[in-house]
């Protein structure tokens, strides 16, 4: 297959699409080790980031469904996301790169920079009582101190809840009343293209709804478009708050204890706390960014999405900070920011090797500009590989993507329940797939997947049929549910005949709907 680079000078040259890979060992090899010896597996995998305390063991099945990974283990998310990259001597390298063109406006921030501003927030709320299994609920835009505030959080032992921005003050304000934070977490405002969102209007208007009061409120205050006026017995301004507060160290917490809650209504109607678990997520996370994404720590990577999203918090804060790796943060639309230059534009800037996106952004940027016309003063020559999931994928998108950026476009599967990829093409491992094609791949290690009738018993190949997940879960899929534990267990869990799932319970994931 042949793709159109565009270079510095706006000429064209043809380059053939490589399907690169960086094998640590063969998919075959790592999937059947994850499903017939997980302890063995895990325990592996589990090497690549850092203990505070060592695990007594591996796997706990024994009260199906709620499984436990690294039992006894103990770990902090926010000492491996920053400060053990620090101390491994890379504190000077970028870790965030903040790039808004509504505000015309570019941040680079360091692994010593981060944990200068995690490590004082983090203090600010110890100040303020908040310890070990506290939550914190942020409402925040797409900006570095989303991050910083998730860190912050963590750092302490503490739960945070991220809320999307878009949300209006109701579905904020069910979030607050379920989740009760001691402390909320946000920014004066939200910049779009037409318009400023004014965050703190509608965090003042949930809080007036809301049953739950929290004890205080940091708010951010973005530069060059302060919004409203803070309410002086409970607001305070994140960066006066912060000035003569001690940095707070890493509270190393177990592995099962949870990282965060994330809302999501999935197609169920009410939202459902989803649990996550800290040290098993942390170690699923960290192998995706090798053995899927096959990525090395000096690439540069850009996810676009929301913090307030699964993605946002996988893929935009966890997943390559705890890999040491360059993220970038990109405040802006793919058409309209301020037109279809944009996201090559990002690609040359920054020299982003790989993009984590949604189909829906490539189908408008082929709407508005078919031949790629504004991206060809741009060199993209770093980008390897464009990786989409949370939608379909059409077979004209896929090929317009590859013609135009000239890298393979990967498609997967995953949710917000799960965490990470369910099925997806490992580049990371030895390649099981020659040509990609819509596929959303094979399953990822972890996952033993079934296709099952409706009656239970097992599909033939290209057979539709519902996906089931056997037992034990992966590493880093949820928990439970805040709140709502026989929830968990009805929305999730199903018994399909003994002589197909041995009487172990599988975990419904969606009907499949298309040839993907």
């Amino acid at each position: 297959m042949l793709g159109v680079r565009r270079n510095r000078n706006g000429l064209d040259r043809k380059k053939k699409v490589k399907r690169e890979s960086n094998p640590i060992a063969s998919y075959e090899t790592s999937y059947r080790e994850s499903i017939d010896q997980p302890e063995r597996f895990w325990a592996k995998v589990a090497q690549m980031i850092t203990w505070a305390k060592p695990w007594k063991r591996v796997l706990d099945n024994s009260f199906e469904p709620f499984t436990k990974w690294f039992v006894g283990g103990e770990l902090n998310a926010c000492y491996n996301a920053v400060d053990r990259h620090i101390d491994g001597g890379r504190g000077s390298k970028i870790a965030l790169i903040h790039d808004s063109p509504l505000l015309g406006s570019v941040r680079k921030i360091t692994y010593f920079e981060l944990h200068e501003k995690v490590s004082k927030l983090a203090g600010l709320l110890v100040r303020l009582g908040v310890g070990k299994g506290d939550r914190v609920v942020i409402y925040m835009p797409l900006i570095p101190e989303t991050i910083i505030a998730m860190l912050a959080v963590v750092r302490i032992g503490a739960v945070h809840s991220v809320v999307f921005g878009g949300f209006a003050a109701c579905e904020l304000c069910a979030r607050i009343q379920h989740a009760e934070p001691k402390v909320i977490i946000g920014a004066s405002c939200g910049i779009e293209p037409t318009k400023v969102v004014n965050y703190i209007q509608e965090l003042n208007d949930a809080l007036t709804m809301s049953t739950h009061k929290p004890s205080k409120c940091i708010i951010f205050q973005r530069k060059g478009v302060e919004i409203g006026d803070l309410d002086p017995q409970r607001d305070m301004d994140w960066e006066e708050a912060v000035k003569n507060v001690e940095s707070a160290p890493c509270v190393p917490v177990e592995a099962n204890e949870p990282l965060y809650i994330l809302y999501t209504s999935g197609t169920t109607g009410e939202p459902k706390g989803i649990i996550r678990p800290v040290g098993s997520h942390l170690v699923m996370l960290c192998y995706t960014m090798k053995a899927l994404y096959g990525l090395d720590p000096d690439d540069v990577w850009w996810t676009t999405s929301d913090f307030g999203w699964v993605v946002g918090h996988s893929y935009m804060c966890y997943g390559p900070l705890l890999y040491g790796m360059t993220s970038v943060i990109y405040e802006g639309k793919p058409t309209t920011t301020p037109d279809p230059s944009s996201y090559y534009r990002i690609i040359n800037d920054y020299n982003v090797s790989t993009v984590f996106t949604i189909p829906t952004v490539m189908r408008l940027l082929k709407q508005t500009d078919p031949e790629g016309k504004y991206g060809a003063e741009y060199d993209i020559s770093s980008l390897k590989r464009i990786w989409v999931a949370g939608e379909h994928l059409d077979l004209t998108t896929k090929t317009w993507t590859e013609r135009i950026f000239g890298v393979p476009v990967s498609n997967h599967w995953w949710q917000t329940e799960t965490g990470s990829a369910i099925t997806g093409t490992c580049q990371g491992l030895k390649n099981v797939c020659e040509d990609e094609g819509l596929t959303t791949g094979l399953p990822f290690p972890g996952y033993n997947l079934k296709i099952l009738r409706k009656d239970g018993s097992e599909a033939e190949a290209n057979e539709l049929g519902r996906i089931a997940i056997k037992l034990p879960l992966a590493p880093g899929t949820m928990s439970t549910l805040y709140k709502a534990e026989d929830r968990f267990v009805k929305t999730y869990f199903t018994r399909y005949p003994e002589e197909i799932a041995n009487t172990t319970p599988a975990m419904l994931a969606r009907v499949i709907t298309n040839a993907r």
